[in-house]
């Protein structure tokens, strides 16, 4: 039992000291201020981001938005990971830990650890020339293997994906081989128009020309006039002729249900049919007495 009467003596002399609960309020204190200081320099930091972007805006180097934002997002992204890194190494000095030595050992761990870390290094450098190369930007509308939607956010490491549905796919970078970008260039809308074939053809296109040329003064998203092409397919029950239209990138699917709306509308307003199922009967026990008469 003398140990441990010797231990609760050490113990209550500790706590009695008046030096080491200086200490630890001073390490405490200053692991607030850091905290405070890290948290009001990240601000600062996309303050300055945003501001240099704006200035540069109105020089004489332009660069495309969907770039300028994913820079933005980017370096974002950098400074705040360099402040965390700067704050963990000022709170373990502020607790009077050895860094050179802590750094030492990271080193070879970090050296073992990167030879079973290559889908990481894979994944940074692939994120690396996805944004160098400008290949997609935050708010493109892209394709890449079984995943569509728009680009929310690109890092060195990962890209989230928001889906027309709303859910949020993070790709490892190192996983996105093929993408098809769709915001990039001006989209085409492809409509095909079935009329049965009773109609006249002539007079059906002469209508639709005619609504297409007005077309562009309705709706801003109309690049073109839309173009009828002409008889697309002969069908089993329908004449299908076939219109393109260039619109804004991404416009396309909103223009597509434009088109139909504004040629049935038209169709009708002439008299032409659209072709609908048909079915003929008859009864073969009909058809043979009137074989035998």
């Amino acid at each position: 039992m003398d140990w441990l009467n010797n231990l609760y003596v050490k113990t209550k002399g500790n706590l009695m000291n008046e030096e080491l609960w200086i200490n630890i309020g001073t390490s405490l204190l200053k692991i607030v201020v850091i905290l405070i200081v890290s948290s009001i320099l990240i601000r600062i930091g996309r303050i300055a981001i945003q501001n240099i972007f704006k200035a540069r805006s109105r020089g004489p180097l332009q660069i495309s938005e969907r770039r300028e934002a994913t820079l933005i997002k980017l370096l974002e992204n950098v400074l705040r990971y360099v402040v965390y890194f700067v704050v963990i190494i000022m709170i373990l000095e502020s607790m009077e830990i050895e860094i050179r030595a802590l750094l030492a050992g990271a080193g070879i761990v970090g050296l073992a650890v990167g030879f079973g870390a290559q889908n990481l290094v894979r994944d940074i450098i692939t994120g690396f020339f996805i944004i160098f190369e400008d290949q997609f930007s935050v708010g493109d509308f892209i394709r890449t293997g079984t995943f569509e939607g728009t680009v929310e956010e690109i890092g060195l490491r990962t890209t989230k994906i928001k889906a027309f549905t709303g859910e949020i796919h993070i790709l490892p970078n190192g996983s996105i081989v093929e993408v098809t970008n769709f915001s990039i260039n001006n989209s085409i809308a492809v409509v095909d128009i079935s009329i049965s074939y009773e109609e006249d053809i002539p007079k059906t296109e002469r209508v639709i020309e005619e609504l297409l040329l007005e077309l562009p003064d309705k709706y801003e998203d109309i690049i073109n006039p839309p173009e009828l092409l002409g008889v697309q397919m002969l069908g089993a029950s329908e004449v299908v002729l076939r219109v393109t239209c260039e619109v804004l990138p991404m416009r396309h699917f909103y223009i597509s249900r434009v088109l139909r709306k504004e040629v049935k509308l038209r169709l009708d307003e002439h008299g032409i049919e659209i072709p609908y199922p048909r079915l003929v009967m008859y009864t073969r026990n009909e058809d043979n007495k009137a074989k035998q008469n």
